[in-house]
């Protein structure tokens, strides 16, 4: 599998299987779903807390670690600090339940999954505040805080490489400004219709590598309403996917690859996956890559945690560019 280097001195497969498998009922299908990458070639894989599935990936992994199929090594295994465990006192024991549930020593890089952080519940992932109604905010806790404990992960030999998800341009600079450790990886959503060109050049300045999410406009997203971003159905991309005869999801990551981005496509489809991974027999013009960046458009997002809008450090504000 293809690599990249990181700035902690490792290195992180391109392509890697996300493992959110949208609204509750398809809990085993992800167990499935990282026995069959595993097969199929895939060393990277994609977790967080929030997903409620780490304890059936934990179970998958542990088997095919027995089998023989892998060793620990050739995995490169992410999670990631959910909101609810912002509180400093509660970074270490959140990265300890997350090790317990995959059946692992160590994560391979741990993120920070936002950069705002709601009311510390042990069990409760989205708590409501019983005046508003909406989710119960932590105003207290700033992220520069949630990172020092964080960085002392590293040192105890928890996590190999730690990094952040969703942070803007802004927050990423005020970051590295007050850090020891400089984040690895920033995991954000970018597909064409999002393709984070601003955001993109900070990372790289920084050194910090960019893992895309949705890189196929998550279609299959439980919130989407009809006329809603659907990149992977987009005409111009069935287009260009017929000219190099490859699936549009083909060509949506090989365009990831060649912005320098790693990226973590989701399916539990063995021939999907099989497909996700088949991306390195071939390559988008110059003149391709600059059209489907023409497709950007300012309501591309699709992945907005509307829920958390209401938090001052929510990292979607319209007056920055993120």
């Amino acid at each position: 599998m293809t690599t990249l280097p990181l700035n902690s001195g490792f290195s992180i497969p391109i392509i890697g299987l996300g493992t959110w498998q949208g609204p509750p009922g398809k809990e085993q299908e992800v167990g499935d779903a990282v026995k069959t990458a595993i097969d199929l070639g895939y060393r990277h894989f994609d977790c967080a807390f929030c997903y409620e599935n780490e304890d059936i990936i934990g179970e998958a992994l542990a088997e095919k670690l027995k089998e023989g199929k892998v060793k620990r090594d050739d995995l490169f295994i992410v999670s990631k600090l959910w909101n609810t465990f912002h509180d400093p006192r509660h970074v270490m024991p959140a990265i300890k339940r997350t090790l317990e549930d995959l059946k692992l020593d160590y994560l391979d890089l741990y993120l920070m999954h936002w950069p705002h952080a709601y009311k510390y519940s042990p069990e409760d992932r989205h708590p409501i505040d019983k005046d508003s109604g909406l989710v119960a905010l932590d105003l207290k806790t700033d992220y520069l805080d949630t990172w020092r404990a964080m960085e002392s992960l590293v040192t105890k030999g928890l996590t190999r490489s730690i990094g952040l998800s969703n942070f803007n341009s802004k927050q990423l600079d005020r970051l590295i400004d007050n850090c020891n450790i400089v984040p690895a990886v920033n995991q954000i959503e970018c597909h064409p219709y999002l393709n984070q060109q601003g955001l993109r050049k900070v990372c790289k300045d920084h050194g910090v590598i960019i893992t895309a999410y949705s890189p196929l406009g998550s279609p299959e997203r439980p919130w989407a309403k009809p006329g809603d971003p659907d990149v992977i159905n987009d005409p111009k991309i069935a287009i260009i996917a017929e000219k190099y005869a490859k699936t549009p999801g083909q060509i949506l990551l090989r365009y990831q690859v060649q912005l320098g981005n790693t990226t973590v496509p989701k399916s539990s489809n063995r021939a999907r996956l099989k497909q996700n991974i088949d991306i390195f027999d071939f390559e988008l013009s110059q003149e391709d890559m600059d059209y489907i960046n023409t497709f950007n458009r300012k309501d591309g997002r699709i992945c907005p945690n509307a829920e958390a809008s209401h938090h001052p450090l929510y990292p979607f504000q319209p007056d920055i560019e993120f």
